[in-house]
């Protein structure tokens, strides 16, 4: 199975020239790489620059149409090619977003036929619990009454609050590997074997050219969330290219 690679620009570049230069850049190295497959996640404003390579979407509105000031659909998001929809991130969540909300979003996103990447993953890192509680209720909640036969579209991102770019601390592969290794135990309590096996589970937090390997290899996970590393070309093209050569 190919390891997903997703790259999530946020708020980034500034210009569609900089998206459509940055995007053919990783798209000309990526088909060097069998063993991975690779997702820009750009700004809604820069998807039509991304060419040659799978287009993900930051966020996506549940409804299909109708007066909602600054959303967009999944329709709106299919038409123009996207893939994959980013869903529950915590740079969302810090805003207000609720596990009803992301619940909604989901089921939309699925039912659609686009795949579903639904981020978890704590506030703090909580030394005395195994599995924080947060997590197992972003997982039953956001989960909650969708129907096992969308679920081959779904893919889980452990990514820890406290573990992304902006606070600068990865998190440890072993540790990676124990809360991947839980997040399935949940999801095979919800779903059962079969479909809990073939979710896939990524981690996302401070991914470099210097450890995506690690996480991959000895984290056991399927692939990773890329953030303020994947809008430099150079090192996110390294990080494929690590990945790739596993």
């Amino acid at each position: 199975m190919k390891k997903i690679i997703i790259a999530n620009w946020k708020m980034n570049p500034e210009t569609p020239r900089e998206a459509e230069n940055l995007s053919r850049e990783i798209s000309t190295a990526s088909k060097s790489f069998k063993n991975v497959e690779v997702v820009i996640s750009p700004a809604f404003i820069h998807a039509s620059a991304i060419k040659g390579i799978k287009l993900g979407a930051q966020d996506v509105f549940w409804e299909k149409s109708g007066p909602y000031t600054g959303e967009i659909s999944v329709r709106q998001l299919k038409s123009c090619g996207t893939k994959f929809v980013i869903v529950g991130h915590s740079e969302r969540r810090v805003l207000g977003e609720t596990n009803e909300e992301i619940n909604k979003k989901i089921k939309a996103v699925l039912e659609s036929g686009i795949k579903a990447v639904l981020c978890v993953g704590e506030i703090e890192k909580e030394k005395e619990a195994v599995f924080p509680a947060i997590i197992h209720q972003e997982l039953k909640e956001g989960l909650k009454n969708i129907k096992k036969n969308f679920l081959k579209n779904l893919i889980i991102v452990y990514e820890p609050v406290w573990a992304i770019s902006t606070h600068g601390r990865a998190d440890s592969p072993k540790n990676v590997f124990e809360m991947s290794v839980l997040i399935r135990r949940e999801l095979l309590k919800m779903f059962g074997k079969k479909i809990a096996f073939s979710i896939p589970i990524l981690y996302g937090g401070s991914v470099d050219e210097k450890n995506a390997a690690d996480f991959v290899n000895h984290g056991r996970v399927n692939g990773l969330l890329v953030g303020a590393a994947s809008l430099n070309s150079k090192r996110f093209i390294e990080i494929l290219k690590r990945v790739s050569g596993l």
